[in-house]
């Protein structure tokens, strides 16, 4: 299987008034498409900073980011833009969803910015909504759904452009349970069909869905496994 993810060398600084604060130190990581990759350490250990360089929301203060043959480490901002919406389906622990805006019209969302007709925005938004089990929801709006349901529609936003990944960012880390367990499931679902994911998390229980765990402890990787 081709890379979907180069990594070599990847630094991080971050200038704190006088002071440089060294996040990464030197990351090499190539992810294969199709892989269930998590990203796991404790707070400070740089997991954050690796998951806005993978989702292309900062760039590397050295090194390169290599996505889907794209080398997104030198790109401008509005280059970056546009890769993201492309290439990567992001789903957040706070399911940051458009409040007074109906399930429907939040998954089609990253259809506008992509150029995509009304007709094909609401056809593939409805293909989604049905694929995550939301398809007696559609009209809904956010403060009409539990907290799993609110997940699913961001979990469909994150599907709608048929993006290279799918990036995680502590997806069950506002959910009870027995509803994070119906949230795995579906990352489970949507790695079965074919899809590349990545969850960054703090929670062993959810990492053990992954095939592959990487490990950060200051700013390197510690470990990198594959349990399946």
């Amino acid at each position: 299987m081709e890379n979907v993810i180069e990594i070599r060398g990847i630094i991080r600084n971050f200038q704190l008034g006088q002071e440089t604060v060294y996040v990464l130190k030197g990351i090499d990581l190539d992810i294969k498409k199709g892989e269930y990759v998590a990203i796991m350490g404790p707070s400070g250990s740089g997991k954050s900073t690796l998951m806005n360089l993978l989702g292309c929301l900062d760039t590397p203060t050295a090194g390169t980011y290599i996505l889907n043959g794209n080398d997104a480490s030198t790109m401008t901002d509005n280059e970056l833009a546009e890769i993201r919406n492309r290439e990567i389906g992001f789903v957040f622990q706070t399911f940051n969803l458009l409040p007074r805006t109906t399930a429907l019209d939040n998954v089609a969302l990253p259809m506008i910015y992509a150029g995509a007709s009304k007709k094909e925005r609401t056809t593939r938004a409805e293909e989604v909504l049905t694929d995550v089990g939301l398809a007696d929801r559609m009209d809904h709006k956010p403060n009409q759904l539990s907290g799993g349901q609110r997940q699913r529609v961001a979990v469909g936003r994150a599907l709608v452009n048929k993006p290279s990944i799918i990036l995680a960012d502590e997806p069950t880390g506002n959910l009870d349970s027995k509803t994070s367990i119906e949230i795995m499931n579906l990352f489970d679902e949507i790695h079965a069909a074919g899809n590349t994911v990545i969850i960054v998390t703090h929670e062993e229980e959810v990492a053990e869905h992954a095939h592959r765990v990487i490990r950060l402890r200051d700013g390197i990787i510690e470990s990198d496994v594959r349990n399946k």
